[in-house]
């Protein structure tokens, strides 16, 4: 158990040494089955490259004192569409491995929407229950503060 514990706080300090670390307690469900209400998450501030499947942790834009967490689907320029509940970026379907059917039962549709230059189409995991780009727009660069690295204090809470 302490070769564990030894082991955990070596990768820690790698970790540490290699990026600019941010801790973050994720309270909300939009996330689910990937990150859970309650998870403790460890964060890359110095972010340098943004793609499609990144989760990220940016300033809510109808209110900057909120911080969200949610994942990358669309990239500058690109058009996002949603086809009774599938995604699609420039017209081919998104492959969402990460998706849990039995938190996307909602099908619902909306027209291709562009996005604009340095701005990010972002969605939660938890379709259901995820206030996200759908309804309120692309996330601009300037407010994405942070990269998903890890989990490291898992909730039980589900």
């Amino acid at each position: 158990m302490k070769k564990l514990h030894l082991l955990q706080l070596i990768l820690l300090f790698c970790l540490f040494s290699a990026c600019s670390p941010k801790t973050v307690l994720n309270q909300g469900t939009g996330m689910l089955p990937t990150i859970k209400d309650g998870d403790k998450l460890l964060m890359d501030e110095n972010i340098v490259e943004l793609k499609r499947g990144d989760i990220i942790a940016f300033l809510y834009p109808r209110d900057t004192s909120k911080w969200y967490i949610k994942r990358i689907i669309g990239l500058p320029g690109e058009t996002v569409e949603v086809r009774t509940g599938k995604i699609y970026v420039n017209g081919q379907i998104l492959d969402e491995p990460y998706l849990d059917e039995s938190f996307n039962q909602q099908i619902v549709s909306f027209p291709p929407k562009i996005i604009g230059e340095n701005s990010y189409f972002v969605l939660g995991d938890n379709r259901d229950n995820s206030s996200d780009s759908r309804y309120w727009g692309s996330v601009s660069k300037d407010l994405i503060k942070a990269k998903y690295y890890t989990t490291y204090s898992s909730s039980n809470k589900k």
